[in-house]
């Protein structure tokens, strides 16, 4: 009862101070960003390129800590059990909207355990080959898939993450059967995509585009709904068959729940203010992203949606962790 009377008064302290004051004494010791995925993939990049800059800009010193695992499950939930006080934070990628549906008995809840600060940016995906494999566009991909179901693998950051998905949408619509080959992160699937080791991989132009310059991948398809101006000859999903279709990757900044809300506005207004660097937007857009910098709210809204529209391809496809 005691350690509850304190708590509350203690969270009565933080919601009496103003906004600014209470922001300005934080933060007073490095800050933890949790990436979720291995090192190499595009939310390592991302939180890397985010932290460097924070850095600069909050004076103390901002550090990654990769934990990768269950389709980034794992490192999310560590963030979600960190204590709310500011100095750990996380960011995740579109697999977070997956993982409710996806993954049974998920230690922690997606909607109440973390607090939304940014929907930092999106991107479309790309279905690339190995330039020694026989498929020239994504028709050619169709064509061997009909020709032999099951003969065309490709490769994915993991099961259940947002190219998993649209590649399973695909099959669906066209009425073929693709050998899904899971990685665990973007770093080793670009590694044994250029490798040859799988003729085939779908992953966020963000994760493909160096291996796209330097013509160790081939680009076939786009899963915008429009070209991609990077890639403005390469057709979009759609186009080669499958009107209306698109599917978008995302990353996004989250706290533990409970981190005081003024730390949370703070945190959003250096990212905001980060993501305004030069150096940062044309690092970010070189490869890929469309940079969003939207609000708390709009971040809550749109990780909700995103659950709703993910959970049907899920359940009605039976996908696993497993898969």
């Amino acid at each position: 009862m005691i350690r509850r009377i304190l708590l509350a008064a203690l969270a009565a302290c933080w919601l009496a101070l103003p906004a600014p004051a209470a922001a300005q004494a934080w933060p007073s010791r490095p800050v933890r960003i949790i990436a979720p995925f291995p090192p190499g993939g595009s939310v390592d990049q991302v939180a890397r390129l985010l932290a460097a800059q924070l850095t600069l800009q909050l004076g103390q010193q901002v550090l990654v800590d990769n934990r990768g695992g269950a389709s980034g499950s794992i490192g999310t939930a560590a963030a979600a059990k960190s204590p709310p006080d500011g100095y750990t934070f996380v960011v995740v990628f579109d697999t977070h909207g997956v993982n409710p549906s996806l993954i049974p008995d998920m230690p922690f809840d997606t909607l109440k355990d973390l607090a939304p600060v940014m929907l930092i940016g999106t991107s479309a995906m790309v279905i690339a080959a190995h330039p020694g494999s026989p498929y020239k566009s994504f028709k050619d991909v169709l064509a061997a898939a009909k020709a032999k179901p099951g003969s065309v693998a490709y490769g994915t950051i993991g099961s259940g993450s947002l190219g998993h998905l649209a590649m399973t949408q695909l099959a669906n619509q066209a009425g073929v059967e693709f050998n899904h080959i899971p990685y665990k992160g973007g770093g080793p699937l670009t590694t044994d995509a250029v490798a040859g080791h799988v003729p085939l991989m779908i992953g966020t132009i963000f994760l493909a585009t160096p291996q796209l310059d330097a013509k160790k991948l081939v680009p076939l398809a786009v899963t915008s709904a429009r070209r991609y101006p990077g890639l403005p000859g390469v057709p979009t999903v759609a186009e080669e068959g499958f009107p209306g279709f698109a599917a978008q990757a995302w990353w996004a900044f989250l706290a533990p729940a409970g981190t005081p809300p003024p730390i949370v506005q703070r945190m959003h207004a250096e990212l905001s203010k980060a993501l305004k660097v030069p150096t940062v937007v044309e690092r970010l857009s070189a490869q890929g992203m469309t940079i969003e910098a939207g609000s708390p709210e709009r971040l809550q809204a749109f990780i909700q949606s995103e659950i709703g529209r993910w959970a049907k391809v899920v359940r009605d496809n039976k996908i696993s962790v497993g898969e």
